[in-house]
């Protein structure tokens, strides 16, 4: 059987080598893609978000565990900040849920930045198709947790699930930030700690003041290392599924995310024709030359690199 079909029969290693295949811009991977897109649609995304030291990865092995008990098969893609000087990456979230890592049920991946902003991976959409079209009913993608660049988990999720923590000192500079404004639901996490409760009332305050939305974000308080509430914040993301099936908002969603990784496959493929030409020429050093010397301007220099293409 060639990788593809493997990956239709649930085969977990063809699933690992596609998704290397397409981390690698493998033109094989992408053509099994095209191929077996029709299996997708199946799975649901659920995106989790928020600071560093939030406990992000203890939070998604203990909800993974919570679905495994519901017997829901589910695949994980941790994505880690990329050293801009090797290039190698952390990855450390295989370690911290190794235990995962022997449940037939469980695919997990971690996958580095590499450069790329917004706290995810590029691979990532290609990714969560891999799993989809391998058989998974949820995917949890972990961003990096670098800030507002976290934006980027909205045009992937279905659901976004928010991490926060008491006593980090810019909670309420956090609430101002749009990466708020992103969350389908709240999970404070380390919830025994003091200030958890004053966390709580300050995003509530906050959601209090967007009277726009018809669904308000649920705020639960949890504790991921003592396994305290998972169950509820569970049942939280699954209300928010069912709502957003109902209101038929998920067709909406998926719809918006597709459109826009339509826009950024294009602006990839423009970008690596554009740079491949300009570097061939080595246009891009003359360029630089030109404008030091004040023979051009960075505007024309900028027309002189699109015209490659034109």
């Amino acid at each position: 059987m060639n990788i593809g079909e493997r990956l239709l029969k649930g085969d977990k290693r063809a699933c690992a080598r596609l998704i290397t295949m397409l981390e690698n811009n493998d033109q094989e991977a992408i053509e099994i893609i095209k191929k077996l897109y029709k299996h997708t649609g199946d799975a649901y995304v659920i995106g989790i978000t928020g600071p560093p030291g939030s406990g992000k990865s203890t939070l998604t092995d203990r909800l993974t565990k919570e679905l495994r008990k519901r017997d829901k098969k589910v695949g994980i893609i941790a994505v880690d900040p990329t050293s801009p000087f090797s290039g190698g990456a952390i990855l450390g979230d295989r370690i911290r849920m190794n235990d995962l890592a022997l449940d037939k049920g469980v695919f997990i991946r971690s996958m580095g930045t590499r450069g790329s902003l917004g706290g995810m991976s590029k691979a990532t959409w290609g990714a969560t198709k891999v799993l989809d079209i391998y058989g998974v009913d949820y995917i949890f993608i972990e961003t990096v947790g670098v800030g507002q660049s976290e934006i980027d988990i909205v045009k992937t999720a279905d659901t976004v699930l928010m991490v926060m923590v008491p006593n980090l000192g810019d909670d309420i500079q956090a609430l101002k930030a749009g990466i708020m404004e992103i969350a389908d639901v709240f999970a404070i996490n380390k919830a025994d700690l003091d200030g958890a409760d004053k966390t709580q009332l300050e995003i509530e305050m906050n959601l209090d003041l967007n009277e726009k939305k018809d669904y308000r974000p649920p705020v639960i308080k949890v504790s991921a290392s003592k396994n305290e509430n998972i169950d509820k914040l569970t049942e939280k993301l699954m209300e928010h599924r069912n709502y957003l099936e109902e209101t038929g908002e998920l067709i909406e969603r998926r719809k918006r995310n597709t459109k826009l990784e339509i826009i950024k496959l294009v602006e990839e493929e423009l970008m690596d024709l554009i740079m491949n030409k300009a570097l061939e020429e080595n246009l891009l050093d003359n360029l630089s030359e030109e404008i030091l010397l004040k023979d051009l301007d960075p505007y024309s220099a900028k027309d002189r690199v699109l015209n490659l293409i034109k």
